[in-house]
């Protein structure tokens, strides 16, 4: 069902329509992102509000709609794709950066409020994975620096000790390990090829 997960009311209608066809929802990966880049002298509050709004705040009128009927059935599972940035700072993308520590800081917070209760919540924090957002990445970083695509795909894939990027099949069975093992919650689990060790 798509919708504009920053529009006011988008949250309910999303989780009314699905209570309505299939019943409360068991299951929540909250995947909807998008980035961003500039010196942060030069972020607006337009674009500083809208990686808020994106990355931090839908995520959180997601988890506040889904908690009651998972703690009320006394299971559930809440998986939020951060990414790597919700634990390290790197230039220029200081907006992204704060709405990821951000989200990161929600899943513990909420795991720890929740931890009896049979619900599990934690992130799933990506590097650089194979998709559009970072396409959009390589052709600002082309924009910003004359490279060729190649080069900046390549200087992507050099921040990952793997030295390529990351599947989203590798970032999708972190999701599963999530799902199906109840003991693991509050946790940050980096998808990255080694680049942050924790």
């Amino acid at each position: 069902m798509p919708a504009d997960l920053t529009a006011d009311g988008s949250v309910d209608e999303v989780f009314d329509a699905i209570e309505q066809a299939w019943g409360p929802v068991e299951i929540l990966a909250a995947n909807a992102g998008a980035g961003s880049s500039a010196p942060i002298v030069r972020i607006t509050d337009g674009e500083w509000q809208r990686m808020l709004d994106l990355n931090l705040t839908a995520p959180f009128r997601c988890l506040r709609r889904a908690l009651p009927a998972m703690t009320a059935a006394g299971w559930g599972r809440i998986v939020v794709v951060a990414s790597v940035a919700a634990k390290r700072g790197e230039p220029y993308i200081a907006a992204y950066t704060a709405a990821k520590h951000g989200v990161l800081g929600l899943v513990r917070a909420t795991s720890a409020e929740v931890a009896r209760t049979g619900v599990t919540v934690n992130a799933v924090c990506p590097g650089y994975v194979d998709t559009p957002l970072t396409d959009a990445s390589v052709l600002a970083i082309v924009a910003a620096t004359g490279r060729t695509p190649e080069q900046a795909r390549a200087a992507l894939e050099a921040k990952q000790p793997i030295g390529r990027l990351v599947t989203v099949d590798e970032v999708a069975d972190a999701v599963e390990l999530c799902v199906t093992n109840a003991a693991l919650t509050g946790q940050g689990i980096n998808v990255d090829g080694g680049a942050v060790q924790s």
